[in-house]
């Protein structure tokens, strides 16, 4: 059975950081995906399914709910250990359900836990600009990305809570501390 542990955060929360150390930490047992490398991988395969994608991305649109869901899901499904993490997913209410309805039909995929690097919007800001890495990271693009990870957070929060898996980390912290903190807490539930 694979466990599933989904990291949520704002931009410049560091949920990609921390996933990251916490599978090259423990490269044994958890391998971590992104939403946006799993998408582009399956692109890079040709497969039919890739080629829809790819569809959606090279005209600049949004891929299909469905699509993305099942691509997530087959991630989950062929990854090489049986603990998953998978940073940025979902971003929206209608992301959370349709991976919900999914994995109600699974009976090899469980989601143990979603976690929530919490950080103050000041904060995420500095992270976000002081590294610019792209023409993505500049403050008129900052506040409309917080503005779309803030808009559905209550919704996730008490559909996850409700169910009993969320689990907040403070994200305020340096990574080593944050990375101790959120692999202890995995660890625990593995």
């Amino acid at each position: 059975m694979k466990k599933l542990f989904l990291i949520i955060g704002a931009p410049g929360s560091g949920k990609t950081t921390d996933a990251q150390n916490i599978a090259n930490n423990n490269s044994d047992l958890i391998v971590h995906r992104s939403t946006g490398d799993l998408l582009r991988e399956e692109i890079a395969k040709e497969s039919e399914l890739g080629k829809t994608i790819d569809k959606y991305i090279s005209r600049g649109n949004l891929v299909p709910l469905e699509i993305v869901a099942n691509t997530i899901l087959g991630a989950i499904k062929s990854a090489s250990k049986d603990v998953v993490l998978i940073d940025g997913y979902p971003r929206s209410v209608e992301q959370m359900h349709a991976l919900d309805d999914m994995l109600k039909s699974q009976d090899d995929v469980k989601l143990i836990s979603v976690i929530e690097v919490v950080v103050s919007e000041h904060t995420a800001s500095d992270r976000v600009l002081g590294r610019a890495r792209g023409s993505d990271d500049n403050i008129e693009v900052f506040k409309n990305r917080m503005k779309v990870y803030i808009e559905p957070l209550k919704q996730i929060q008490d559909f996850y809570t409700k169910m009993g898996i969320l689990k907040k980390i403070d994200g305020e912290r340096s990574i080593e501390d944050i990375v101790n903190e959120m692999e202890s807490f995995i660890k625990s539930k593995i």
